[in-house]
């Protein structure tokens, strides 16, 4: 039988353009609402045989808030940004310019003295391809928007750059189905039943 993943997106610590680089900080007033209003929608999750998140307070308070009381997963962090940690892409390219455009194009790169796109997309992956068969099929994953992106990113077996050009919201579902190395996005909504004229 093949696993189901779920990732939850962390709630919110901050307003979108004031998101830092390895965010350590708490949910924001507006992420705690929002989760407060997820709750009935996402409370179902905690069922799930293994309930993980990433080790970050907006992780860590976001999958209690929502019932899932979560292991924390170190190999779930979202990707190390050596000098830049702590500072908005605005303000990293205010200071090096180049070098951001550099990590930008490049998977390889790492112009911050942290970790490349492709190391970070890997590590996610090795979590994903390791989770343990046997413990049952279902389980709920609360993490950064960042390591759903290098998720989906891996299960696709998708070039790195598509990282860039994917879009998770905060408290947003996305889930992979599979095991070890062989995965496949499910997307998932309300079914919708043909009416016969």
């Amino acid at each position: 039988m093949p696993l189901r993943v779920t990732f939850v997106a962390a709630a919110r610590s901050s307003p979108l353009l004031a998101e830092r680089f390895e965010d350590d900080r708490p949910l924001d007033q507006a992420g705690w609402d929002e989760v407060q209003r997820v709750v009935p929608d996402l409370l179902p999750l905690a069922a799930a045989e293994l309930r993980y998140c990433s080790p970050t307070p907006s992780s860590r308070i976001t999958g209690d808030a929502l019932g899932y009381a979560p292991l924390v997963q170190l190999a779930l962090r979202d990707c190390a940004m050596g000098r830049w940690r702590g500072l908005t892409l605005g303000e990293a390219m205010a200071r090096e310019p180049a070098a951001v455009d550099a990590w930008l194009a490049d998977p390889l790169a790492t112009p911050h003295g942290g970790e490349s796109l492709l190391d970070f997309i890997t590590r996610v992956g090795d979590w994903l391809d390791t989770r343990p068969l046997g413990d049952g099929d279902r389980i709920v994953a609360v993490a950064e928007p960042g390591v759903i992106r290098a998720a989906v990113v891996y299960a696709l077996k998708a070039p790195p750059s598509t990282y860039w050009n994917i879009d998770v919201r905060p408290l947003s579902t996305t889930t992979v189905t599979g095991r070890g190395g062989r995965w496949n996005l499910r997307l998932e909504g309300a079914s919708v039943h043909p009416t016969r004229a």
